[in-house]
């Protein structure tokens, strides 16, 4: 086994250490060693792990992202489910195979810079402000340019385990055309910035997540197979993928979607916490997008002061999804990927072949926010299908919404809903 200390890094968290861990990774792949990481502060800009490699970090592990833009080289990637050139990473793994990095050490982003370019200090300004007053509100994600911290892309037979990631400047851990991937054991934590995944799942399969605790600014674990036109001409689905026993303490829960072209298929969600969460299982998507979700069973689920336990719409966040402008030749051919869409008769996902089961979601007396047992709204011409819940017992200030859904089996399902103006106690029971 290689150690890092043989190649002399700073690690004092202050001067680039970049090129010596690179140096330091290489050749523990050239000779068929792993490499230790011991104790300490090292700030680094984009490092590129290669195939069948190990990389093990000691308690005390602290890689500090760099916040010059300059330290990530751009590559060929995929960001919010559209293919461009973007910065790196601060762990990459790109066309490996065979790769496990484990151990309890931090990834820390210094995520409050980067955040404070897309929205400024206050979240009412920076480049977000600037671009919405241009009605550009769709493209501003891409153009504010953010590292991730771990990225996996066109790998496989790749764990990551153990790890702390904290304060990313943009998702966390992103898997993106892989196959065979064990993510377990990943603490995400203080990470409320701008789209601050906790784990994007892409266009991958045979993905499995479990034992991990995650609070995030968004999505905590999300699975997606690419955005409109873009996703659409790529056409990889998501599909086998399982997440359990995982506890969630902020963010947006467990979500599939919103970008959907390719479909997403085959997803077992168990033996989840939910606590404090905006939301529990949550399925989004727009008019202007496409795909399949289908055969999806989400079951043993425990929610305690989550606002929507099941938030499913279809014409979701439309001032993000609904593009000003129409692609021409003259457009940088970012903007143009951002802004190609499917065929009409393609949009408005499908969702069919839902099971939820063996759920409890719980109100503490003081809990302050309005909640909804169900918020699920599709489209009359496109409604969901051969949906069912059973065993769900759930505590609400409202009952919710149910549009546009056909094959609706709610079996054993009780709900207690509390209404303010009276305090009466009203339930509903679908035995």
């Amino acid at each position: 086994m290689l150690t890092l200390s043989q190649f002399q890094p700073h690690r004092d968290g202050q001067t680039l250490d970049t090129a010596i861990i690179q140096q330091a990774l290489d050749q523990a792949t050239e000779q068929q060693m792993s490499l230790k990481i011991e104790a300490g502060d090292y700030l680094t800009g984009a490092l590129f792990i290669a195939s069948h490699s190990r990389v093990e970090f000691e308690p005390g592990v602290r890689l500090i992202g760099s916040t010059d833009l300059s330290d990530y080289p751009e590559i060929k990637t995929r960001v919010a489910g559209v293919e461009m050139q973007w910065p790196a990473a601060i762990l990459n793994i790109i066309d490996g195979e065979d790769v496990v990095i484990e151990g309890s050490g931090m990834i820390d982003g210094n995520g409050p810079i980067w955040w404070a370019r897309y929205w400024g200090t206050d979240q009412k300004g920076g480049q977000r402000k600037v671009y919405d007053a241009k009605n550009l509100r769709w493209i501003v994600d891409y153009e504010v340019k953010r590292p991730r911290e771990i990225l996996l892309y066109r790998s496989k037979n790749c764990v990551i385990s153990d790890l702390t990631l904290t304060h990313s400047g943009f998702w966390n851990c992103q898997v993106t055309y892989c196959d065979q991937v064990e993510i377990k054991q990943l603490t995400v934590k203080e990470n409320n910035g701008p789209s601050t995944d906790g784990i994007d799942i892409d266009s991958s399969t045979n993905v499995h997540v479990h034992h991990c605790e995650l609070s995030c600014g968004d999505d905590c674990i999300v699975v997606k197979s690419g955005r409109d036109g873009d996703g659409l001409r790529v056409n990889r689905p998501a599909e086998h993928i399982e997440i359990d026993h995982c506890v969630i303490h902020s963010g947006y829960g467990v979500t599939l979607g919103s970008e959907v072209s390719a479909g997403i298929n085959d997803v077992h969600i168990h033996n989840m916490v939910f606590e404090n969460t905006d939301c529990g299982f949550r399925m989004k998507s727009s008019a202007d997008r496409g795909g399949t979700i289908q055969n999806v069973i989400a079951e043993h689920l425990e929610m305690r002061n989550v606002q929507f336990p099941f938030s499913w719409l279809m014409n979701w966040h439309t001032q993000y999804n609904h593009k000003t402008m129409a692609v021409t030749t003259e457009m940088p051919p970012m903007w143009a990927a951002v802004a190609s869409q499917i065929p009409l008769d393609q949009q408005k996902t499908t969702v069919k072949d839902i099971v939820v089961r063996d759920v409890t979601a719980t109100l503490a007396p003081d809990y302050a926010k309005e909640s909804r047992a169900f918020d699920l709204k599709a489209f009359p011409e496109k409604p969901m299908q051969n949906i069912t819940f059973e065993d769900c017992h759930l505590v609400a200030s409202e009952f919710g919404h149910v549009v546009a859904v056909e094959g609706l089996l709610l079996k054993q399902v009780y709900v207690s809903v509390q209404r303010e103006n009276d305090q009466q106690l009203e339930k509903f029971d679908t035995r």
